[in-house]
């Protein structure tokens, strides 16, 4: 039999119990050290972001901040907003940039989740049910509006038609699709816009995209023809995946996709998000969008290690007599990787393209409205043009609402600019939602006044747009003290103007709607005022 193992005596017994004791709590303790430091350690690159202008802070917002926990911050991997890397456990991105140079200036200390052990719905309800404060990055919807409070959007990207190269696939705008079979993830924002265009036997909902059997596979597989997908997020993945087969044959301009932080639902929450606000008016970030877009450079590097070390294995296994053998081996993987640098080097031309486009498209951004999100009135006046002349040649009624907030300088004198805001984003929402056609344009007119372009719409349907938005306001039950009087729900009164015929210019058209307004606010506000124009 073997020997028995000596007992150990009641004193080392006695001295492992604390041992183990003593190891448990440094475990412990470091545990929660990692964890409150977890946001401070992914902030090296907070440099990158710079402020175009100086933001405003009051001595009571910084007093309020000081008295916050630390920030419980959750993140989903969106190249090149957030990325999480295996080697080191953290987030890198954009967003997080952003959210390290902000936090930075407040004083306000941060933790994130690093394992991505959830997915996005079940982040995304933490936020919504108080278990976090903060999701980053995310796109809004009505539904997360309506149970959580956005920040202005940080970056803006547009969903891509892709399909497999040497396809013919033509395809102009979103109704082209009906044509083809569509693939898209399930529960993206652009899904309740494709559902009514695409019969439903050629729609493919995948629960996910880059993974095995997800949207990707299914396109290369030719289960579907066309997949609809966020076009930054698949010029970063591509080249993770090597899905060199595929290209974007269509973007989306109609249906740009603004993404910004996502904060809970309570009003500590809200205040947060409209200091947020105020420092993501006054950056400028492509520095950090520069440094994030790297799925090329993170290809070759891929490339030239997994070169490096056949290479090494084939130089240790080889033998004396092979020498001859193993130099003709290592010039011929030097040819290729000249081969496969010259490769790269085509795309990352084809990248810096890419780039020189990007940066068009943030020039349109300059047509957007920086507070509500809307149109602003450059956008307008292009768009008013645009139309005009198009009723000019068909006939087709254009009609056009111009909307008025009733008694908002009560609102700014007595609840103050950031709540006036608020507002202002809130009947923005209103008339995002009300308008449900996308030839229809909503607007941000100047101070809280804001226009609907309504074109092929008669006096009866933008009267039907009109009430609608009217019913839209009211269900917000905004309170709006005015002055001498009893607390009120806010209201709004709209010009409603119908150019049917005559030879009546864009002027007349704007003119006259304002007039229209001008009435309703003479009788008594909360109310619609229309006319039709003919010759």
């Amino acid at each position: 039999m073997p020997a028995a193992f000596p007992q150990p005596t009641p004193r080392r017994q006695l001295a492992l119990r604390w041992a183990a004791r003593l190891l448990a709590c440094a475990a412990a303790l470091a545990g929660a050290a990692n964890a409150s430091a977890a946001g401070n350690a992914a902030c090296t690159n907070a440099q990158r972001i710079v402020f175009t202008q100086p933001v405003t802070v009051t001595a009571q917002e910084r007093a309020q901040i000081a008295q916050l926990s630390p920030l419980r911050v959750l993140a989903v991997s969106a190249p090149p907003l957030s990325q999480y890397e295996e080697e080191t456990g953290r987030y890198r991105g954009v967003a997080i940039d952003v959210l390290c140079a902000i936090t930075q200036e407040l004083g306000l200390d941060w933790r994130l989740d690093g394992a991505p052990t959830q997915t996005v719905t079940e982040k995304i309800a933490k936020v919504q049910n108080g278990q976090a404060d903060l999701f980053l990055p995310l796109s809004a919807t009505l539904e997360r509006e309506r149970l959580g409070h956005f920040t202005l959007a940080l970056y803006t990207s547009y969903y891509v038609a892709i399909a497999r190269k040497g396809r013919s696939i033509e395809i102009d705008r979103a109704a082209d699709l009906a044509r083809y079979r569509v693939g898209l993830v399930r529960g993206v924002a652009l899904q309740p816009i494709l559902e009514p265009l695409v019969p439903a036997a050629q729609l493919l909902l995948a629960q996910q995209s880059f993974a095995g059997g997800g949207l990707f596979d299914a396109l290369r597989a030719g289960d579907i023809d066309v997949a609809v997908f966020s076009r930054d997020f698949f010029v970063e993945q591509r080249y993770n995946h090597e899905l060199f087969d595929l290209e974007i044959v269509h973007t989306f301009k109609e249906y740009p996709r603004h993404y910004g932080f996502y904060l809970g639902p309570d009003a500590a929450h809200l205040q947060l998000a409209t200091l947020l606000d105020r420092y993501l008016g006054a950056i400028d970030t492509s520095a950090s969008l520069r440094a994030h877009q790297m799925g090329e450079r993170q290809l070759i590097e891929r490339y030239l290690h997994q070169r490096q070390q056949r290479l090494l294995l084939l130089i240790s296994s080889a033998g004396a007599a092979v020498l001859a053998l193993a130099a003709f081996i290592a010039l011929r993987h030097y040819r290729q990787l000249t081969q496969r640098l010259e490769a790269g080097h085509r795309r990352i031309r084809q990248q810096q393209q890419a780039l020189q486009a990007a940066n068009h498209q943030l020039q349109q951004l300059s047509q957007t409205d920086a507070l509500t999100g809307l149109a602003n009135r450059r956008m307008l006046d292009q768009s008013l043009a645009r139309e005009h002349a198009r009723w000019r040649r068909t006939g087709s009624a254009l009609s056009v609402a111009l909307i008025d907030i009733d008694h908002f300088k009560q609102v700014n004198d007595r609840l103050g600019h950031t709540t006036g805001d608020a507002y202002l984003r809130a009947v923005a929402g209103v008339l995002a939602r009300s308008l449900t056609r996308v030839t229809d344009l909503a607007a941000r007119y100047g101070g809280e006044e804001f226009l609907c372009l309504l074109p092929d719409s008669d006096a009866h349907a933008a009267r039907t747009v009109a009430e609608r938005i009217m019913d839209g306001i009211a269900a917000l039950q905004l309170p709006n003290p005015r002055a001498g009087a009893d607390a009120g729900a806010l209201t709004v009164s709209i010009g409603l103007v119908t150019l049917q015929s005559g030879s009546h210019g864009t002027a007349d058209l704007l003119q006259q709607a304002d007039v229209q307004l001008y009435a309703a606010k003479h009788a008594g506000r909360n109310r619609i005022q229309a006319t039709t124009l003919r010759a």
